[in-house]
């Protein structure tokens, strides 16, 4: 009987997870991280081990408060304070749960897979093991997966993969998952509702005078307490009259000093990415295929080649917001399955 550790959350997703691989005939254990010195994190972890003690499971927790500040919460911060727009769930997939929860699974827990809440789909093609769209394409999730190797995929199981959320819902439903007061995730797990990703921030970086520009002239428009406070394609709270709409469309971190213009500046036709994470091997150095700046956004077309200096992204039609900071990552263009993907 293969034993399957599902990182729980005390959710419905991680949950339902545990649940389905347990009338799979996994033998199935639960693992929770506590990511943060809080009450929420405790009661995250109360919650995953009320969903445990209901499925009738081990839970075991595991304190990674130390690595979560030190990889995705500081990353976060400091991504800010370079001009940069982070994505903190990708570092923790790399770090917390494919680091530290992976490691204990398989090492500590003797378990042959970890599983997760994930809404990915996990194929293993003439021995090698890609990742596809899930079921839910308003659930699909392989934008935050793009780190995950060959090895880390192999020992990976997404049970939800085939689900809609709303059927999700009506399974935890029927068997009463999780406890009533669990919560839907939320983008930014650490930054809780009243506060903002702008006041967070605040409250951590002292207040800097600097200057709006415009970024065809660099003619000083008006003043700001801060470049971090603000991220390319930006139109609300810039708070300076113009003809048309501003838009933030570039930062500069040295001088505090946030650019604007109007919509038709924000759209550019290529990109590159000095770092790129494939995969799996790739054959080919140029190639069409499908391409993500950004997890809220539809593929576009796009031309991808390795040069020596990096990977050269020309897309088909003109995109806007392309963000130093953030990840792209790549679709096979034929069957949409996930090729590889950097950081802008």
């Amino acid at each position: 009987m293969p034993r399957a550790a599902v990182a729980l959350s005390g959710g419905i997703d991680s949950a339902v997870t545990a649940l389905l691989l347990k009338e799979q005939g996994y033998n199935v254990v639960g693992i929770t991280a506590k990511t943060t010195c809080s009450e929420d994190a405790d009661i995250v972890v109360e919650n995953a081990k009320k969903v445990a003690d209901k499925l009738h499971i081990e839970h075991f927790s595991i304190d990674v408060t130390k690595e979560f500040d030190e990889k995705v919460i500081k990353y976060f911060i400091n991504s800010y304070k370079k001009g940069q727009t982070p994505n903190p769930c990708i570092m923790c997939n790399k770090y917390i749960k494919w680091g530290i929860l992976y490691d204990y699974a398989l090492k500590s827990l003797n378990a042959d897979y970890l599983a997760t809440g994930h809404y990915a789909s996990i194929r293993n093609i003439d021995g090698i093991f890609k990742l596809y769209p899930a079921s839910d394409e308003h659930k699909d999730q392989l934008y935050f997966l793009f780190l995950l190797n060959q090895e880390k995929l192999s020992k990976t199981l997404f049970p939800l993969s085939g689900y809609k959320k709303c059927e999700v819902r009506e399974i935890a439903s029927n068997y009463n998952l999780p406890p009533k007061s669990a919560k839907e995730s939320q983008d930014i797990c650490f930054i809780k509702a009243p506060l903002t990703t702008k006041k967070y921030l605040n409250n951590l970086i002292p207040p800097s005078e600097g200057c709006f520009a415009e970024k065809k002239t660099g003619k000083i428009l008006g003043k700001h307490n801060g470049f971090w406070q603000y991220t390319i394609g930006q139109r609300k709270g810039i708070g300076i009259a113009a003809p048309e709409a501003l838009y933030v469309t570039g930062i500069d971190a040295e001088t505090n000093t946030v650019f604007t213009g109007y919509k038709d500046e924000l759209y550019t036709d290529s990109l590159i990415l000095e770092n790129i994470y494939w995969s799996y091997p790739q054959k080919d150095n140029d190639f069409d295929g499908l391409v993500k700046i950004r997890y809220n956004m539809k593929e576009v077309e796009a031309h991808i080649s390795q040069k020596n200096d990096g990977i050269v992204i020309n897309f088909k039609e003109p995109v806007s917001a392309v963000t130093k900071g953030q990840a792209c990552v790549i679709y096979d263009k034929k069957d949409r399955h996930l090729i590889g993907g950097g950081f802008i």
